[in-house]
């Protein structure tokens, strides 16, 4: 009865002989699950439980990326001299100091810098006002030599030292005698120093063109009036003693005064 009763209720295994047809189609498993179907199956054959079907196994997750460490250093670099050495302690700026070049501070200092220099400067200068100044002018008197140490004509021997022309002439343009006069070199326009052309026997400026004749007379260019005479007479021992301070003006009629012209 247990063998009726066992075979009623077990499948009975198709024959050899039997239409494969008509048995029903085998479903494709995966070929991974194919162990563990035959594991599970074997199980439960040999326990006599009901087999169950296998279930997938879990997809595992894609490796990460490998990072690309070529020319790069996977190690703690040593610190350099530079990051070793110690910081500079950094400017601090106010939150509204958008200057692009100094701080306000900075700023600040070059300001109160630049009013100090100018004062200083300033201060300097009041004080030099307080000190008159002194100037090495020459002498006023001077002795020129001996009348007959001079030839007829312009000399120009004191011009440098003295602006002083001594000039010597047979027939003066005024007094109408032999004798000295002596012309300041100073320009009657603008106060120029003129030059003596030998060659044309008359006086040049060199800053506007202004001309004079030996004797002083101006003929050409924009000087107002002939050049002036200074005071010529002779010294206690005979030398010819010519004095600055007292010039002598030729469209005053001064020429004609005994100091203006010395007879020899």
């Amino acid at each position: 009865m247990a063998d009726e009763s066992n075979a009623g209720t077990r499948p009975t295994a198709p024959s050899a002989g039997a239409n494969p047809a008509a048995a029903p189609p085998s479903v494709p498993k995966p070929a991974a699950a194919a162990p563990a179907v035959a594991v599970v199956a074997g199980a439960g054959a040999g326990a006599g439980a009901t087999p169950h079907a296998a279930r997938p196994a879990a997809p595992r997750p894609a490796p990460a990326p490998i990072p690309d460490l070529h020319g790069k250093t996977t190690t703690a670099a040593a610190p350099s001299a530079k990051a070793a050495a110690p910081a500079a302690p950094a400017i601090t700026r106010d939150p509204d100091d958008t200057s692009p070049l100094l701080t306000r501070r900075a700023w600040m200092g070059l300001a109160w810098g630049a009013f100090s220099a100018a004062s200083a400067a300033a201060l300097a200068a009041t004080g030099r006002f307080m000190f008159p100044n002194v100037l090495n002018e020459p002498p006023q008197q001077f002795k020129a030599g001996f009348p007959n140490e001079y030839g007829m004509g312009v000399d120009e021997r004191w011009k440098d030292k003295f602006a002083i022309w001594l000039v010597r002439t047979p027939d003066d343009y005024v007094q109408h005698a032999s004798g000295f006069y002596a012309l300041i070199s100073v320009c009657t326009h603008l106060g120029c120093t003129p030059n003596y052309l030998s060659a044309e026997n008359k006086f040049k400026c060199p800053c506007h063109g202004s001309g004079f004749r030996t004797t002083g007379i101006n003929f050409e260019g924009p000087a107002p009036r002939p050049l002036e005479r200074a005071r010529v007479v002779l010294a206690d021992d005979g030398q010819i003693l010519v004095d600055k301070s007292r010039h002598f003006q030729y469209e005053l009629g001064q020429w004609a005064d005994p100091e203006a012209f010395l007879k020899a």
